[in-house]
């Protein structure tokens, strides 16, 4: 056990890195017998593992699942599927913790680790110290079992469990050869309306497409899909199944917070005050129309782990991100599940009435830029945006809300940097009521950078 792990890939909310070369295979085997030994030590004994479809999934869940069972865990391994069948499984199952070898959304040469002990996600210090006894050897010894389950049926049983509405919808779905493809079929068979699948093969090459329907050039073959079948609306997943994509019947992209108003609009309809959470990056759309249906609007700090947890602290029933996490409390368990959100999405439009793009239109229009993803240095990403709330502090005409980054609203709109936790880089965004009071506001965060010493050309 002589072997190190590059620091690099405990992150923040997992475990992710090259295969081969910062997360080496034999790696897996140090990080199964260190998690093993933390669930030991927290009083479990069992944990369910699983794997997404990229090439080297099944070689490093294998090689994970031995350092587990040195631990003297018992291990149960569901297979292939995606990151929330792998979360329900730990509720169906009743294990202490949960392991899935994924890379989410990330090139194919990468893959990684996502966890959960006791029904809670772990991450931050948690992976920190995680890393620190990997590092230590301090690890229990045993010989655990290993047995094999498939819960694929249990877990699309409970998927259409909430299936309501009458009207019968088109879908389009687009899995982009990942994970989500091993039961798309079955869970259409057993949904209302007529369904048409595409990139459905699990392919760890990913052919079609990059398989991150938060890029709007990955659901080109999803529109053309929706126009050719006369669909009422797309639907897309990323590699691992926690992230959704949606499209109207026009080929419009439904962003995050957009689909999360609909979603809460059913939601609230009959839970009348619930909270509703959206991340930081989120359109004032969303803050105002949540307070319009009578919700609780919430603002959290970007990222899975951190928004399931405020979910639990606040009693939230609903949650989501840009990115397209999508959290339900409200009748499911509180975790990231794309096919469960697509579930929930068709049966709040089936109820509705309205078509989804009717529902798009009905929502006030602002003008925004996309996610801008500006690099800096790994060591000064932070730095930069501490310089920046501290010459904005005493700023006249501005409010800065510090819950994640700065989010600066101004009478033309808020724009918002911040640091991301997994990639050398600062996010930023602008919104505004119009084109010119977006252009400045992007004056306003690109003077900041260039303050900061920040090349600000994706601002322009």
């Amino acid at each position: 056990m002589a072997l190190s792990l590059d620091a690099t890939i405990f992150r923040e909310y997992d475990i992710r890195g090259i295969v081969g070369k910062t997360l080496p295979v034999e790696g897996m085997r140090l990080i199964g017998r260190a998690f093993g030994t933390v669930v030991r030590r927290a009083g479990g004994r069992t944990v369910a593992v699983g794997y997404d479809g990229r090439l080297s999934s099944p070689e490093l869940e294998g090689i994970l699942v031995e350092g587990l069972r040195e631990a003297g865990v018992d291990v149960t391994r569901i297979g292939c599927g995606p990151s929330p069948m792998l979360y329900f499984a730990t509720h169906h199952l009743g294990t202490d913790a949960g392991m899935m070898v994924t890379g989410s959304h990330n090139p194919p040469d990468y893959n990684g680790i996502k966890m959960v002990l006791m029904n809670k996600p772990f991450f931050g210090d948690a992976i920190q110290s995680l890393a620190a006894l990997v590092r230590s050897g301090d690890f229990e010894s045993g010989q655990g079992t290993v047995t094999a389950t498939d819960i694929r049926e249990a877990y699309v049983s409970r998927l259409v469990q909430d299936t309501q509405g009458n009207k019968p919808l088109r879908v389009a779905w687009d899995p982009g050869n990942g994970a989500s493809g091993v039961l798309l079929q079955a869970l259409c068979d057993r949904l209302p309306g007529h369904h048409v699948i595409i990139n459905e093969a699990v392919d760890g090459n990913f052919p079609a497409h990059h398989p991150d329907p938060t890029v709007e050039e990955n659901l080109e073959q999803l529109k053309v899909a929706v126009a050719q079948h006369q669909c009422d609306l797309g639907i897309a997943f990323d590699g691992d199944g926690d992230r959704i994509g949606v499209i109207d019947a026009k080929g419009r992209v439904i962003w995050g917070d957009q689909l999360l108003v609909i979603l809460a609009s059913d939601v609230l309809a009959r839970r009348p005050g619930a909270t509703i959470i959206a991340d930081v990056k989120s359109s004032q759309v969303f803050f105002d129309e949540i307070t319009r249906l009578g919700g609780t609007a919430l603002m959290s700090r970007t990222g899975h782990s951190l928004i399931k947890t405020m979910m639990a602290e606040t009693g939230a029933a609903l949650a989501g991100e840009m990115s397209g996490h999508i959290f339900f409390a409200d009748g499911y368990y509180g975790f990231d599940d794309a096919p469960y959100a697509a579930v929930r999405l068709l049966s709040t439009l089936s109820r509705a009435g309205k078509p989804l793009t009717a529902l798009r239109d009905a929502m006030p229009q602002l003008v925004n830029t996309p996610e801008l993803r500006i690099d800096c240095a790994e060591e000064r990403k932070f730095l930069v945006v501490e310089e920046v709330r501290a010459r904005l502090r005493d700023q006249p005409g501005v409010t800065v809300h510090a819950i994640d980054g700065v989010r600066v609203t101004t009478a033309d709109g808020w724009w918002l940097l911040r640091s991301s936790n997994t990639q050398p880089v600062l996010v930023g965004r602008c919104e505004a009521a119009d084109a010119a009071a977006l252009q400045r506001l992007k004056d306003a965060l690109a003077e900041q950078l260039r303050l900061s010493e920040v090349d600000a050309s994706a601002v322009a």
